[in-house]
């Protein structure tokens, strides 16, 4: 019998199928920002992408920032930005545009890309249904000379405290797909805005996700010959931080992704939203396009 070649799309949808297997009605979060965000057509793959998990049985979750957007709203409206340690204070008038933006126009422009992909989304914030409560975040920092413990204040900036997940239990039970913008509130009603890497660990922790992952405009986590590190043992992290390996600003996306495998999230992914299917190509293939952080590597 003379052999009859595989068309590469029916073996690419065959090899799929045992990670459609694996992630049956299994949580997945996804942080949506960077490049990808500001992208129209990088965007619309991205809500594609999403639709397709949804009607694959997975059940995405998407959170997502909006810095750039943020920023460029402050300079429209001349809002005078002031910084501490190299973060945004965050003062009443700065909160009202950062919910927003972040709340309105873009949750709402996410919402409506999903829904124009033939998939269901309802756009929330962290505020409704109590979903994020936050407490005011306070840095500590010691002065070098005199050994004096100072608090710095942020504002209206949040971190977590507590996830109620029961309105995002009932959105993914109506077949529609969650869109969280990082807005918390506080146990007294103030509203924080959330660093929304940090909503995310806190969302995927809460929902017991089986899958974190976090869109960067980077390809992932590099070694010292800048190729890409595929696995990262938690365990191996802090020899990487030592040794140079693991610098600057990835320092802190892999100690909080660290802290989410911790609290029970199997693996969290930092992956390149630059590259077009970039979520579908991490989870349904078996090569995978960014950085997975478990407690194994495997």
């Amino acid at each position: 019998m003379t052999d009859i070649p595989v068309p590469e799309t029916a073996r690419i949808l065959s090899e799929a199928l045992p990670f459609l297997q694996r992630y049956d009605d299994q949580v997945i979060v996804v942080k949506f920002g960077g490049h990808a965000m500001v992208d129209r057509k990088l965007s619309q793959q991205f809500a594609r992408d999403m639709v397709m998990l949804k009607v694959c049985g997975l059940n995405p979750i998407v959170v997502h920032g909006g810095g750039p957007q943020i920023n460029k709203m402050l300079d429209k409206l001349a809002v005078k930005a002031e910084f501490r340690e190299g973060l945004r204070v965050t003062d009443q008038e700065t909160m009202e545009v950062v919910e927003m933006v972040l709340a309105g126009s873009i949750n709402k422009s996410i919402v409506a890309s999903i829904q124009q992909a033939g998939g269901r989304a309802v756009g929330i914030s962290g505020k409704d249904g109590s979903l994020m409560i936050a407490e005011r975040y306070v840095k500590q920092k010691t002065d070098a000379k005199t050994g004096r413990v100072e608090s710095i204040d942020f504002g209206f900036v949040g971190e977590p405290a507590r996830i109620n997940i029961e309105i995002l239990e009932t959105i993914m039970r109506s077949d529609a797909i969650p869109v969280i913008a990082p807005i918390g509130v506080g146990w007294d009603g103030d509203t924080y805005n959330v660093n929304a890497d940090t909503a995310a660990g806190a969302i995927a922790t809460a929902t017991q996700a089986k899958r974190l992952l976090m869109l960067t405009d980077v390809t992932g986590v590099l070694d010292k010959n800048k190729q890409l590190i595929s696995e990262l043992r938690i365990g191996d992290v802090p020899a990487l931080i030592a040794d140079g390996t693991i610098t600057a600003g990835m320092i802190p996306k892999v100690e909080s992704a660290v802290a989410v495998v911790e609290s029970g999230v199997e693996g969290v992914i930092i992956l390149d939203g630059r590259v077009p299917h970039s979520v579908l190509l991490e989870l349904l293939t078996p090569h995978g396009v960014g950085t997975r952080v478990s407690r194994t590597g495997v």
